[in-house]
């Protein structure tokens, strides 16, 4: 009898989600969390930290479309970016695909993490040797917490609130956030699953803080099979500009970049969202 092997991942107390695995490819513990690869016949390779799944070669184009277009196609102008996270490398793949994109500085705590994506994941990694591209391995709050009016765009392309992405859900990373950026700034994160209770929680507490410093506050969505719920939301913030009043469908669409998620159509319709999810942002408890 053959054995199988299946990855596990607990979504909630009662949930379980399950992906059959061919093999595991790495196993290895950084200073700041566990690190595996494994290779699966419906998903490909993919990417877990801590137990928990970051990235898969067959629906990561949905996340890494959604994180980086949407600002893009907002303000055709950005020039100079931050990717705080984003360790994987998929976020700055998409983002060297602009020829207007003059810098991006990419800040991830875990340098493993980068390497074993380098070896594992090179089609979400291939991108990183960019010119335009500078590495620091280090802490996202503290490193943001130098900069003022530098950056065009800052996309937080973290972990979950806890473990090593902690602290880039407190207001101060916010607030830090809000003076690293220019008069016309964006700033872009992932935000959670608005259906378990948990993960509920942190997309609020999230969406309060950021709503504390910047005048326009907006949440998108995308349907991504294998993050919990399959339903992930995505929070816009700007000092000027409104995703869906301003976004320049005519620039972006110029520019001819082939893509498998996002379109101008999607760029619009993901903000309308669900009134349970409306409730949820709107509610103050």
């Amino acid at each position: 009898m053959e054995l199988e092997l299946w990855y596990t991942e607990q979504h909630t107390k009662n949930v379980r989600f399950e992906i059959k695995v061919n093999k595991h490819l790495y196993s290895g513990q950084s200073e700041f969390q566990r690190i595996d690869v494994f290779e699966s016949k419906e998903f490909g390779r993919f990417l877990t930290l801590d137990g928990l799944m970051m990235v898969t070669e067959k629906d990561e184009f949905i996340y890494h479309d959604m994180i980086v277009h949407v600002p893009m196609a907002t303000n055709p102008s950005i020039k100079n970016v931050l990717v705080i996270g984003g360790g994987d490398g998929g976020t700055v793949r998409e983002l060297t695909r602009y020829s207007s994109v003059e810098k991006i500085d990419m800040v991830e705590i875990d340098k493993l993490v980068v390497d074993v994506c380098r070896e594992y994941l090179p089609q979400t990694a291939c991108k990183l040797d960019d010119e335009r591209v500078r590495l620091y391995f280090e802490d996202g709050l503290k490193f943001v917490r130098r900069k003022e009016n530098e950056y065009d765009l800052i996309i937080v392309d973290s972990t979950d609130p806890f473990g090593p992405g902690e602290g880039l859900f407190t207001k101060e990373f916010y607030g830090n956030c809000f003076k690293a950026l220019k008069d016309n700034g964006i700033l872009v994160n992932q935000h959670e699953n608005p259906y378990y209770s948990e993960y509920a929680k942190s997309m609020k507490r999230a969406h309060v803080r950021i709503r504390e410093f910047f005048p326009i506050c907006k949440v998108y969505q995308a349907h991504i099979p294998t993050y919990p719920s399959g339903h992930w939301l995505f929070g816009f913030a700007s000092k000027v500009f409104d995703p869906v009043r301003d976004i320049n469908a005519e620039a972006w669409n110029s520019l001819g970049l082939k893509t498998k998620y996002y379109n101008t159509d999607i760029h619009v319709g993901s903000f309308a969202l669900p009134n349970y999810v409306k409730e949820l942002l709107e509610s103050r408890d």
